[in-house]
C-alpha cells in the first residue's frame, strides 16, 4: 500500500502542511515513521480521512481547495467494480468526485483505494489520470 508524507497528504487534502501536521499531532489521522524518520500516512487511512475532511469535519473557516484547468488532484476513496462498468470516487480537498467508467479502464490503471489520482472534468465527463 502506498504511503504519503505530511506534505503530500496536505496537497491531496487541499490544506497547508502545517494544518496536516496539526491534524496528525492531534491524532485525527494515524502516522508512522519510515527508515529516515519521516512521518507517513497509509493510503487507506488518508483516503478515509479525506472523506471526513470533505464532508466538512475539518472545521469552519479553513481555506477550500480550488483547481486550475478543471484538474482535481486527490486520493481514490472507493472503487466499485461491476461486470462491465465501474465507479471510482476521488476526494480532492473538499470535493468528492465520482466517475463512471469501464471495468477494463479501472483494471488497466490499477486503481485502488489510497492511490493518488487526478480527476479531470470536461463538460459532464470526468477523466482520471494517475499522478
Amino acid at each position: 500500500m502506498q504511503s504519503y508524507t505530511i506534505g503530500q497528504a496536505a496537497r491531496l487534502l487541499g490544506v497547508s502542511p502545517d494544518t496536516a501536521r496539526r491534524w496528525a499531532d492531534a491524532g485525527r489521522v494515524t502516522t508512522h515513521r519510515d527508515e529516515n524518520g519521516r512521518r507517513l500516512i497509509d493510503g487507506r487511512d488518508l483516503a478515509a480521512f479525506s472523506v471526513e475532511v470533505g464532508q466538512g469535519a475539518a472545521g469552519e473557516g479553513e481555506e477550500a481547495y480550488t483547481s486550475a484547468r478543471n484538474a482535481f488532484p486527490g486520493i481514490v476513496t472507493a472503487v466499485k467494480l461491476g461486470d462491465v462498468a465501474a465507479q471510482v470516487e476521488i476526494q480532492a480537498g473538499p470535493h468528492r468526485l465520482v466517475s463512471l467508467l469501464t471495468r477494463e479502464a479501472v483494471e488497466e490503471l490499477g486503481l485502488e483505494v489510497g492511490m493518488r489520482a487526478t480527476a479531470r472534468v470536461k463538460s459532464t465527463s470526468v477523466h482520471i489520470d494517475l499522478t
